[in-house]
């Protein structure tokens, strides 16, 4: 049985860059060669039974170099014969991982492969070392709380960030501030363009009734068309435009249906024809265009080699409420003045 030790970068855990696959491996790997039976891997297991260090998720089948051939499973091992030769056994196409893969992607494959454990191996397939269950679910959860955070718009990647509930109140402030402030630069521009339409509000008080339902709705669809493009960037193999053609055709079916219940309901309460075909109508366009910045949005900053994460949370609201009261004003316009 050979240590795998873990392989870090030059920055460590807690420096900025992404951690790898190679950062996740565990402190031992089990490996055999391909003409030993099972019998013999079996009974170098019960002669380490006592060692509390000696523990291993996956059996890995490495030639004289130390290349990876194949993997079998703790189950498979324990059902084949003494006599049964690993190397006739082995899955020689199971997945194996570089060392330099991002972490998130190296779980994501485990997830789509149904494997419990990986293999690492570096850029000649030699055995680094295997990322055993616990590492991986690890992996998952840590990197769900930081897109929380990001979604959030909280700055910060590191441990402190993954712990914001336990942090200082002057650090936690200090992780939120940044969007927030584009956000409060954001609400003024909304309020410019609210002003704008001042006396056609004092003409007519009602088109002011659906200005908070309608940048609601819009911003809740950019929700969560960001938080699908966010998954999707960062997981999916689909490419942009898979993900762009699905999430416009939603955003349009979205918007008709909203359009189509919103009509005859303003119509019946406020009796006027033109405000309700106005509110319908924006309602469509800013669910489409709530659709589309929510992918759009995202996918810029993934191109600028920013975590997608960050298109989200104040910064996309405010642009979407921003467009919103736009769209809405000039529905109005256009229609019922």
């Amino acid at each position: 049985m050979t240590a795998a030790r873990p392989h870090h970068g030059p920055h460590g855990h807690h420096g900025h860059r992404r951690e790898t696959s190679a950062d996740r491996i565990g402190p031992h790997a089990l490996r055999a060669r391909p003409d030993e039976t099972a019998g013999q891997v079996r009974e170098r297991l019960r002669r380490h039974a006592d060692h509390a260090r000696e523990h291993w998720d996956l059996l890995c089948v490495v030639d004289d170099h130390g290349r990876l051939l194949g993997t079998l499973r703790p189950q498979v091992l324990a059902a084949l014969h003494d006599d049964a030769p690993l190397g006739r056994h082995m899955r020689a196409d199971a997945p194996r991982v570089p060392a330099g893969l991002d972490q998130e992607a190296m779980a994501t494959l485990a997830i789509e492969q149904g494997a419990g454990a990986l293999p690492v191996v570096d850029e000649q397939d030699r055995l680094l070392g295997v990322v055993g269950p616990h590492a991986l679910m690890d992996v998952l959860r840590r990197e769900h709380v930081e897109d929380l955070h990001r979604l959030a718009g909280i700055t910060r990647e590191t441990e402190q960030a993954r712990e914001a509930l336990e942090a200082p109140p002057l650090r936690r402030a200090r992780h939120r501030l940044p969007w927030l402030l584009v956000g409060l630069a954001g609400s003024a521009v909304a309020t410019f363009v609210v002003a704008r339409f001042e006396d056609a509000l004092a003409a007519k008080p009602a088109i002011a009734f659906f200005v908070p339902g309608l940048v609601y709705l819009a911003d809740a669809i950019g929700t969560q068309s960001e938080a699908i493009a966010v998954r999707g960037l960062s997981l999916s193999r689909a490419g942009l435009p898979r993900l762009a053609a699905g999430e416009l055709r939603t955003g349009l079916l979205i918007g008709l249906v909203l359009a189509l219940l919103a009509f005859p309901l303003v119509w019946a309460v406020f009796g006027e024809a033109r405000l309700a075909a106005a509110v319908a109508a924006a309602l469509g366009a800013a669910s489409m265009v709530a659709s589309v910045l929510g992918l759009a949005l995202p996918w810029l900053l993934s191109r600028f080699g920013v975590d997608p994460a960050y298109g989200s949370g104040p910064l996309a609201t405010i642009v979407q409420d921003v467009l919103s009261l736009l769209i809405y004003f000039g529905f109005v316009s256009a229609v019922v003045l």
